[in-house]
């Protein structure tokens, strides 16, 4: 794996110091850079290639949702992942139209936090389990604003599975709610991960509210 270029936006210089000394010694990772605030990171992307933000939101000055809008807009590219205390359901929200790639507890492992990197990398998104559910609102509040942008290849059948399982149904109920064996549902759902190049059903949930994927 190519090496990866990590930039840490967080005010605490004791939490900065933890996340340095997790990646440090990671065989894919490259430099790290730090910022302790929005305006020092704008500098460091604009002088430095980065390819993964470590993103804190209760940040001084501007915040980092507000920043990941700015950077996602002019860096297309950079994996950004939030690392924070935070889990108000409007905070996630915001988070994920702002275009994040991950969402995760500052308590994270460090050894989870470098897979974590990786998949990112890669084009997984993630979210805490403790957040998840508001991503699955999300998907059933704007449900009805969804336009098929994308569809990845999906057969119809597929579609209306990736919709009832976005809302949060089990195998079981998208089986009875579409008249088809539990078995079927299951191959269903795995050519689904499959085509979406996601891991598992919350991770297919949440690339089907950012791409306007629907059922």
């Amino acid at each position: 794996m190519e090496k990866v270029n990590v930039l840490i936006v967080e005010d605490h210089a004791l939490t900065r110091f933890a996340l340095c000394a997790s990646l440090k010694d990671t065989d894919f990772i490259g430099e790290i850079y730090e910022a302790k605030e929005v305006y020092e990171a704008y500098d460091i992307l604009l002088n430095h290639k980065t390819d993964v933000v470590l993103m804190d939101l209760g940040l001084p000055g501007i915040d980092g949702i507000t920043a990941t809008e700015e950077i996602t807009k002019k860096y297309p590219d950079i994996k950004i992942i939030v690392i924070t205390s935070h889990s108000e359901e409007k905070e996630v929200q915001k988070c994920l139209q702002a275009g994040i790639s991950a969402y995760c507890s500052k308590d994270i492992k460090p050894d989870k936090l470098i897979n974590l990197i990786k998949d990112v990398i890669s084009g997984a998104v993630w979210f805490d389990s403790n957040v998840a559910k508001y991503v699955l609102n999300m998907t059933k509040q704007r449900k009805e604003e969804f336009k098929k942008e994308s569809t990845y290849n999906l057969t119809s059948k597929e579609m209306l599975v990736l919709g009832l399982l976005s809302e949060g149904n089990s195998n079981l109920d998208i089986a009875k709610k579409l008249n088809i064996s539990v078995n079927t549902t299951k191959v269903h759902v795995c050519s689904i991960l499959q085509k979406l190049s996601v891991d598992d059903r919350t991770q297919a949930a949440v690339k089907a509210l950012k791409e306007n994927i629907t059922g």
